[in-house]
């Protein structure tokens, strides 16, 4: 039995992500989350909405550690997770909401512009999709905080970064989503709703 994996950001920010979901995700059957990292943001959301089959998912290599806290928590709402790489298949399966924390600064900016042209094939007809992260606005970081991620990032891995949110709004709006909410998160994060057949 592998160790359970432990992001002490996600245990942090949990409740704040919550209370988005809990209105945004209220009506909500399917939801998929890409990038599922450790698994705690699954086992926390699905016991919170036990109306949501909560379908973790992220690379192979995430996988032990994401079965490690399903397996505990013995959820009804939360099935095996499943292998997904934004350059590889995406599940052959329908969902009403997609969920997705602190990944587009990770991915390449070809990955996520991947990531947005794949997500339709998953998308039901009046689909939310709810991205958690930082975000840059008129190409300026919200915080020195921020800014110095970003350039740590970047001295990791010069694909990475923390996203302009003009962007990312763009590439969503043109598969057909639209904005419902961008609420202001703690530590200089944000919350980005968007709908499928939502009037703008």
């Amino acid at each position: 039995m592998i160790d359970k994996p432990y992001s002490p950001a996600c245990e942090r920010n949990r409740e704040p992500i919550l209370a988005v979901l809990l209105e945004h995700f209220a009506d909500r059957r399917q939801v998929l989350e890409i990038g599922s990292g450790t698994g705690q943001h699954a086992v926390h959301f699905a016991a919170a909405l036990p109306q949501l089959n909560w379908q973790c998912a992220d690379r192979a290599p995430y996988l032990p550690g994401i079965r490690a806290w399903l397996d505990e928590a013995a959820l009804p709402n939360t099935p095996a997770p499943l292998a997904l790489d934004v350059n590889g298949a995406f599940p052959e399966a329908v969902f009403d909401a997609v969920y997705s924390a602190n990944t587009l600064h990770i991915m390449s900016a070809a990955e996520v512009e991947l990531l947005f042209a794949k997500l339709p094939a998953v998308l039901g007809d009046d689909a939310v999709l709810a991205i958690y992260g930082p975000f840059r606005y008129g190409g300026q970081h919200t915080s020195a905080s921020n800014a110095a991620f970003d350039a740590s990032l970047r001295s990791g891995n010069p694909a990475s970064g923390i996203r302009d949110f003009e962007w990312i709004d763009a590439l969503a709006s043109a598969i057909g989503l639209r904005l419902v909410e961008d609420r202001a998160m703690p530590a200089n994060n944000r919350c980005l709703i968007w709908q499928r057949g939502a009037n703008r």
